[in-house]
């Protein structure tokens, strides 16, 4: 509520600002005070000026505001807003560039030099907002996806010309998923030189996930399957209740069985999940499995003493 009233202060501002501009422009045709006549052209080509850098700013928080009300992801509502304030700076530098600049040849010359001296001084800079355009149409990744590049792992809460910030999942202090609370900012330039993983990936919202539950050999594992299987499905539908049956099928848990390298068995269930939700899930699927399998010790055999 507090930034749509921010929007419509910012759009009021700079729509009565660029009517006050025009108007001053216009009354300085009826100043013939003569001390005032070798200022009036400077004063109008100033004005002019100043309302066409108003009109700017109108135009691109009018965009901004109509961007916001779309059903888009948040992502792409994230881009464009970043996109038009892009274009709303370039736009500004011209007008200011034929404000300062009279011959429009000498501002070229003049913007070319100050560009290349820029463009030596600036590599990292300028590498890393190509890598932004890159990312714009790319799309790699968007605001809010989890993921990971080099030893960078986490939420994406930002993309700004130069770099990116994501909310730590994991880090040095936990042996989880869950978010860290420290804050990860990495050059965009980093992108177009290692690999990167979204874990929003081509199934969105979930990846797959397994828990390992050790067990003797002896055991019946018939029915391990199909606790485990009960498990992970009831919690995905008490999780998830809004899917459809179809839906439901298509990420359907499975079971199955290895050797562990030491001298008991693996029953493992794979199963679908949101990134944000890995902890919790496996945590709600063994509350449930392991009160069936602890109840059937005669077909349950967990490694203990002489039982692998």
């Amino acid at each position: 509520m507090k930034e749509k009233q921010k929007d419509k202060r910012s759009i009021a501002i700079y729509g009565i600002t660029a009517m006050l501009l025009i108007l001053l422009h216009y009354l300085l045709n009826f100043i013939i005070f003569g001390s005032w006549r070798e200022y009036i052209p400077f004063m109008k080509k100033l004005s002019i000026s100043l309302f066409l850098i108003a009109l700017i700013l109108l135009i691109s928080k009018l965009v901004e505001n109509r961007v916001n009300k779309q059903n888009q992801l948040e992502g792409d509502r994230y881009n464009l807003i970043r996109i038009t304030r892009l274009l709303a700076v370039f736009f500004i530098i011209i007008v200011i560039t034929a404000f300062l600049f009279q011959n429009l040849y000498a501002a070229a010359v003049s913007f070319g030099l100050f560009s290349l001296i820029i463009g030596f001084a600036l590599q990292a800079p300028i590498a890393s907002f190509i890598a932004w355009v890159y990312l714009i149409f790319k799309r790699s990744y968007l605001v809010g996806d989890r993921i990971q590049i080099k030893d960078f792992r986490g939420d994406v809460i930002e993309i700004s010309y130069l770099d990116t910030t994501i909310e730590e999942c994991s880090g040095d202090y936990l042996g989880n998923d869950r978010k860290s609370g420290r804050i990860v900012r990495f050059p965009n330039s980093l992108i177009l030189k290692e690999e990167i993983t979204n874990y929003s990936g081509p199934d969105i919202p979930f990846i797959w996930n397994e828990i390992a539950v050790q067990i003797a050999y002896t055991s019946d594992i018939d029915f391990v399957e199909k606790c485990l299987l009960k498990a992970a499905s009831e919690d995905f539908k008490e999780k998830y209740p809004h899917l459809s049956s179809n839906q439901h099928k298509k990420r359907k848990p499975a079971v199955y069985f290895r050797n562990n390298i030491y001298a008991w068995m693996e029953a493992v269930v794979s199963y679908p999940v949101e990134p944000y939700d890995t902890t919790g899930r496996r945590n709600r699927i063994l509350k449930k499995a392991l009160p069936m399998l602890n109840a059937a010790p005669e077909k349950v055999q967990f490694p203990e003493g002489r039982l692998r």
